[in-house]
């Protein structure tokens, strides 16, 4: 096992993990009645296994009002179309019909959003209580389930209504990449290879070597282990120096200010992953127009994510004009304009020594966005 800490969270790796969830659970809060949060998709998978855990465990469980597939398991749709505020509340009132309140503890179980969700009721449900994220895609292990965002989307655009919440315990089970199917594997390597990009060329390198390796339905424990294992030190690494995204954690959103108008524009039709991949080339692009990048550094990109089967142009029917409207609505914003995280090299951002945030007129991002 693999143990990290940040800001009050232990994060722990190790093939099998979620055989484990009930009893690590039970050791950090002892005592405590346990509600697990789950997509339906999620729920049909792995709610019986860690049901069983927690049960095994002696954990205590909510009563069955409100509990939507068995005893102290609550479900909501799949989907980023469903990480909204509507949701948000309904599950929160089935919370309260089951009885739960401060001596409760909250278990994410699933993907970004559930953990995204999950993590916001905990932030405010009697104004905070304890939550454990057990991440079960690539995309939370080492991203969304990593750094205490929570958060909900709007119609005006992606987390735009959340709050920062530290889960007191990550734990991630590598194994459980072998039961993902190749879509949603490429969409944690999007995130991959943004860590790679932003921080560390070596890793990027080896992501691009391993594709084969990680995408081929089998993947090991050994090559599950590093690609986990590096991208959640990376992330470790710069939220530990930054966990209110005022300085160094903004080279987190390297893509997303481009990827998340994307998805905001196609009405989330398009996958999170895809949308960052986009992103990716599109910011590097914009980077190196801008003269702050490495001539080259776009393709490079382009090159892996399309070896990796992402998507590294705009998506049929999307306008570029349609992708800097809604730029606008980023929360990223400063005094009207958007500011973005731009790559200098494989391995480096740009802004060092000015806040990793660089200022972009819109009129250089359509332009860009139409040569894409």
């Amino acid at each position: 096992m693999t143990t990290l800490a940040l800001h009050g969270s232990s994060i722990e790796i190790a093939p099998g993990a979620l055989a484990s969830l009930g009893q690590r659970v039970a050791a950090l809060h002892p005592g405590r009645r346990v509600a697990i949060v789950a997509d339906a998709q999620v729920a049909q998978h792995y709610a019986a296994k860690a049901l069983a855990s927690m049960v095994a465990s002696g954990m205590a469980l909510g009563s069955t009002v409100g509990g939507t597939v068995a005893p102290g398991v609550f479900t909501f749709p799949a989907g980023e179309q469903h990480k909204t505020r509507d949701t948000w509340a309904k599950l929160t009132d089935q919370l309260i019909a089951a009885g739960h309140r401060r001596d409760s503890v909250f278990v994410a179980l699933g993907g970004g959003v559930t953990g995204d969700l999950v993590g916001f009721v905990a932030a405010t449900y009697l104004r905070g209580v304890p939550f454990v994220q057990m991440p079960t895609s690539l995309t939370a292990m080492i991203d969304a389930a990593i750094g205490g965002k929570t958060g909900v989307d709007t119609t005006a655009g992606k987390n735009l209504v959340g709050a920062f919440h530290q889960p007191s315990l990550v734990l991630i089970d590598p194994r459980l990449l072998r039961t993902l199917p190749p879509l949603q594997l490429r969409q944690g390597l999007a995130e991959a290879i943004k860590h790679g990009v932003i921080v560390d060329a070596s890793y990027f390198a080896w992501i691009a070597a391993s594709l084969r390796d990680i995408l081929d339905g089998e993947i090991d424990d050994a090559t599950a282990m590093r690609l986990v294992q590096r991208s959640v030190e990376i992330k470790v690494g710069v939220v530990a120096q930054d966990e209110r995204e005022g300085d160094i954690r903004k080279i987190l959103n390297f893509g997303h200010t481009i990827g998340h108008a994307i998805e905001h524009v196609t009405g989330y039709g398009i996958p999170h992953g895809d949308a960052v991949a986009i992103g990716m080339v599109a910011e590097a692009t914009l980077a190196e127009r801008l003269g702050l990048a490495t001539p080259g550094l776009a393709d490079t990109i382009a090159t892996v994510c399309d070896a990796a089967g992402l998507p590294v142009r705009l998506p049929e029917g999307v306008a570029p004009a349609e992708i800097v409207v809604a730029t606008r609505s980023d929360k990223k914003t400063r005094g009207g304009v958007v500011e973005y995280a731009l790559p200098s090299a494989l391995g480096a951002m740009a802004g060092a020594g000015s806040g990793y945030g660089t200022a972009v007129p819109e009129a250089a991002v359509l332009e860009m966005l139409q040569h894409l």
